[in-house]
């Protein structure tokens, strides 16, 4: 079986897959419309029985893969929404028949493993673990990779085909800052036909190969890391190395800096179809992406060395981009607008990026990287993603990482039956959490285990749920929350670290996190919140009452709209043209009073900027958790621990300055196509051969 990406290629065109787009097409912006568009229709083939149980409002999502065979700019054809499906996800991890749930079970067996009970037990144990010693990384003297190999003058980055994402991609100075932040860069190219050509292409879904300095003379250095970081085009010969504080590629940054030396870098691009899923697994400390990659693939990902960086990388690659990144650069959290600070040398003002947020991550000042070489294989194909408003083929592979990993997170916090990351969260903004009750405060023992457990320590929002409840059913989870979760008394919050593109927290990396306790409370728990009265399910306001109570609601000053789904009672959406804090405030308190509801106030209320969102549930959600610190902008209404207790959280957009005592950074643009894309996509959706 040829398991390189062209194999991977040629296996999605037999299986109805793939679609071949033959038009010429553009790289910058119309390629990732046309990706944006498509993912969000359903896909060729649906998913394994056991995989669409574990997301059954958006398994049949994703689209085709999408090859685009002439690119304006390139000679290489660029592949596109390649796992972006569920099936697809388990083509690639070999699982097509028993879904992505039977690798999880393997792990679980692997990571909790039972003592053999007789000499026969032993002997299948062996055989379960046998696999494992074929795995590992293999070292070889030639490769794919390096069939064409390219050094010195013959380096060109602008004949690749980069692509830009989104409109502002690159283009700080429309979000305010000074055009001429990069001026004193030698190796930056600029002007008006570079800014409309190559302004804000990048690359997207690579693997970024770097090792820890203190392993720089180590011929297979266990320190061996694959990151998924995005890289920005600067110049034919340069490139902008962006990733985020946490991330190991920026740590082993700090250690070359730290011995003052530039670090090497190889950026590999296909081969092994499973490589671009490894490169974003949360795996522990000292487990390597090699392995997890060769685990899934079944066997070894064969490794070859560089050609002018001491790196190893995989030979089956399509494309090797080498390259040293400057030690010189300074940290991050620079801002020309604020700071006196010097920019310093090696370093470059990078983005702004439209991000899987769905918002525009921030420019900020990284490392240059100087690219030393270029090798590939005869004809390559080039593979690329675009990330945004899901869902994006990023969705997908995040929802693998939840089931992959639910046997290694049950080892850190066993309470936990099982978990989802709804869509709406963008993975680190909201987690639902099923356990099996067994105590008082039990749900918040979960939630403080899970804030402290590897990068769930980023999770912005955790629903708990008692194991009656299915965590996959989004409505469920919400109704469970508004019947059982009390908004004073069974709400617990944290300080601490946040997702680094949350725009939301007051600092960049660090706000609130919010716990709801959905699980039946036992009086014990409601004693300690001053609560004596025995625990009923919360009833709202239903039928005439809901449907009175949303119209009076709809005629008030500043509000644009308002729904209460009658699936979601105890949840209310509101839309507000308000902007200020005190008049946020107000309008919480008047569309929250007890008796504008016949005495059954909702128990939660999320207030949007725009009117449209409300009618749209995931969207409104997404709005929440994108927008609100959980602390800032959590308003208290009511505020008793009786019956008509409401949480109101303010998700609109604000302004930059201070806002209930606490900061608000300058506030991001949801990422969008302009008119002339839709309108070109419109014109010429025929002419790519796929379906309307």
């Amino acid at each position: 079986m040829d398991r390189t990406l062209r194999g991977f290629v040629e296996k999605l065109d037999r299986s109805g897959e793939l679609v071949r787009i033959k038009a010429e097409v553009d790289p910058v912006l119309e390629i990732s419309a046309i990706a944006d568009r498509i993912s969000k229709q359903p896909a060729p083939s649906l998913p394994a029985s056991s995989t669409q149980r574990i997301d059954p409002n958006h398994a049949h999502l994703g689209g085709p893969a999408l090859l685009f065979e002439n690119v304006k700019g390139s000679s290489w054809p660029v592949l596109i929404n390649a796992l972006g499906s569920y099936r697809r996800v388990e083509m690639a991890m070999q699982c097509e028949a028993d879904g992505i749930e039977s690798i999880a079970h393997t792990i679980g067996s692997l990571v909790k493993p039972q003592l053999p009970r007789s000499f026969g037990e032993a002997i299948e144990k062996l055989k379960q673990f046998a696999p494992l010693a074929k795995i590992g990384p293999k070292t070889q003297s030639r490769g794919i990779c390096n069939e064409v190999v390219l050094t010195g003058s013959q380096i060109d980055l602008t004949q690749l085909p980069f692509i830009r994402c989104w409109p502002l991609d690159g283009d700080f100075v429309a979000f305010g800052y000074p055009a001429d932040v990069n001026a004193h860069i030698p190796e930056l190219s600029t002007g008006d036909a570079w800014n409309e050509r190559f302004r804000g292409r990048y690359i997207t879904f690579a693997g970024i190969h770097t090792i820890h300095a203190d392993d720089r003379d180590d011929p297979k250095p266990a320190s061996h890391n694959i990151g998924m970081y995005r890289v920005q085009l600067l110049s034919p010969r340069h490139m902008a190395m962006h990733w985020h504080v946490h991330h190991d590629g920026a740590a082993h940054w700090r250690s070359w800096k730290k011995l003052g030396k530039p670090m090497p870098v190889a950026i590999a691009l296909g081969g092994e179809p499973i490589l671009p899923y490894a490169a974003t697994a949360p795996l522990p400390p000292g487990i390597s992406e090699l392995l997890m990659a060769g685990f899934l693939n079944r066997k070894g990902i064969p490794l070859v060395s560089c050609k002018t960086v001491p790196l190893r990388v995989p030979a089956n690659a399509e494309i090797i981009i080498e390259g040293i990144v400057s030690h010189e650069a300074g940290p991050i959290g620079w801002d020309p607008n604020t700071t006196d600070e010097p920019f310093g040398n090696g370093a470059v003002f990078e983005g702004p990026f439209g991000d899987h947020t769905g918002f525009y991550s921030m420019p900020d000042r990284y490392p240059v990287l100087t690219v030393t070489a270029i090798t590939h294989r005869k004809n390559p194909i080039y593979p690329t993603t675009v990330v945004g408003m899901p869902p994006q083929e990023d969705y997908f592979l995040g929802k693998a990482t939840e089931r992959l990993f639910l046997p290694l997170l049950k080892v850190i916090v066993p309470d936990i039956e099982d978990y989802d990351l709804p869509m709406f969260g963008a993975f680190h903004n909201c987690v639902f959490v099923k356990i099996k009750k067994q105590y008082a405060f039990h749900a918040r023992r979960v939630m403080h285990a899970i804030w402290g457990a590897g990068q769930m320590a980023w999770t912005k929002s955790i629903f708990v749920v008692d194991e009656d409840v299915d965590v996959h059913d989004h409505i469920a989870v919400l109704k469970a929350c508004a019947a059982n979760c009390h908004p004073v008394a069974d709400i617990e919050t944290v300080v601490g670290p946040v997702d680094i593109l949350d725009h939301a927290a007051p600092v960049i990396g660090a706000g609130t996190k919010i716990g709801f306790d959905c699980t039946h409370p036992w009086q014990d728990e409601r004693a300690l919140s001053g609560i004596s009265s025995p625990h009923t399910p919360r009833i709202f306001a239903a039928g005439d009452q809901r449907e009175h109570s949303l119209h009076t609601i709809t005629q008030m000053q500043g509000v644009s709209s308002a729904s209460s789904p009658e699936s979601l009672h105890g949840w209310l959406f509101i839309s507000t043209s308000q902007a200020s804090a005190d008049e946020i405030r107000n309008v919480a308190h008047r569309v929250t009073d007890p008796s504008l509801w016949g005495n059954h106030p909702p128990a939660f209320a999320v207030i949007v900027s725009d009117a449209g969102i409300c009618k749209d549930t995931d969207r409104a959600l997404f709005e929440w958790v994108a927008n609100s610190d959980m602390q800032r902008d959590r308003i208290i209404t009511h505020h008793d621990t009786s019956e008509h207790s409401c949480v109101v959280f303010d998700a609109t957009r604000k302004s930059e300055g201070t806002r209930n005592g606490l900061p608000v950074r300058h506030w991001p643009t949801q990422v969008c196509f302009d008119k002339a894309t839709h309108e070109l996509l419109d014109r010429r959706w025929s002419e790519y051969g796929l379906n309307q």
